[in-house]
């Protein structure tokens, strides 16, 4: 029995591919979206998990500490140099609708005593970020929220504006269901569902490549290594794929958004950053119609 059961596992292990057949693209993304059911990778996360140790906290794959001694390099790079922190795990919340009724129910949660507001000149313009704590509606200043970065989409003429609110993952829920009770937005009869980023003929070949472990690539697959399958992140690590990621009110008319995942954010911390922004963007050029 004992060597039938080696024979049997023998035959088992042989079906698995090789390192080559496991290192191509298409079944690496396959592996890749698998492994991101759970804990959503950042656009950088193989950068980081070559050279940081992972750690998974709210719902994302995230470095916690370098596997190196780079503390001295990165100390070099922040007073020197230029050092850039992935900052896109942090919420972003979408307000949008009349600036007065956004102006009028957000100074429930925030009070000018604490300091900044929402209603701050340099802010208000779009020009500059700002940074507050927020409270729940009308309890300053007890039943505090949590810190949060705010910035205003420049005036177009229209009454309407657009506001994003970054918050941290953990106070994301917290701070959402109050921004619905104070904006009266209730839940959408529709419920989102992610559709796939590839086609399905591109889908329907990730799939068999999947399923047949341990067979020889397809002949019809003519791309062969050049078939690129595209990334898919389906939700994000706050919110189940399957929940709605847009709020409306029938009595203000504003809109809140979940962007989460959407609007990938950087920091860039040091005396050079603002010449690496200026080398690595370049102006478009005007098409006039």
């Amino acid at each position: 029995k004992q060597a039938e059961k080696a024979v049997h596992l023998k035959k088992e292990q042989s079906k698995t591919k090789c390192r080559k057949a496991r290192r191509r693209h298409i079944n690496l993304v396959a592996e890749f979206n698998r492994r991101q059911r759970k804990n959503i990778w950042l656009e950088t996360h193989i950068w980081h998990a070559k050279r940081f140790h992972m750690v998974k906290k709210w719902g994302y794959c995230l470095g916690n500490s370098p596997t190196e001694k780079s503390y001295r390099a990165c100390y070099r790079a922040m007073t020197k140099h230029c050092l850039l922190q992935d900052l896109s795990y942090y919420c972003c919340l979408e307000l949008t609708g009349k600036e007065n009724e956004l102006l009028k129910q957000l100074a429930r949660i925030c009070s000018i005593d604490a300091g900044l507001t929402f209603e701050e000149a340099c802010c208000l313009s779009g020009r500059f970020e700002g940074s507050l704590s927020l409270y729940r509606a009308d309890r300053y200043p007890e039943d505090m929220l949590g810190h949060v970065t705010f910035i205003w989409k420049p005036r177009n003429g229209s009454e309407n504006r657009q506001l994003w609110i970054w918050v941290h993952p953990a106070l994301k829920q917290d701070i959402l269901r109050e921004l619905k009770a104070i904006f009266q937005c209730s839940e959408p009869e529709e419920i989102y569902v992610p559709e796939p980023v590839t086609t399905s003929i591109q889908e329907e070949k990730q799939m068999d490549v999947v399923q047949s472990l341990g067979k020889k690539r397809k002949k019809e697959d003519k791309e062969g290594e050049k078939a690129v399958p595209v990334k898919k992140i389906i939700g994000d690590g706050t919110r189940d794929p399957l929940q709605s990621y847009s709020w409306v009110s029938q009595t203000t008319g504003i809109m809140i958004s979940d962007r989460t995942m959407e609007i990938l954010r950087y920091r860039l911390i040091g005396p050079l950053s603002h010449s690496v922004l200026t080398e690595t963007l370049k102006a478009a050029s005007l098409q006039t119609v």
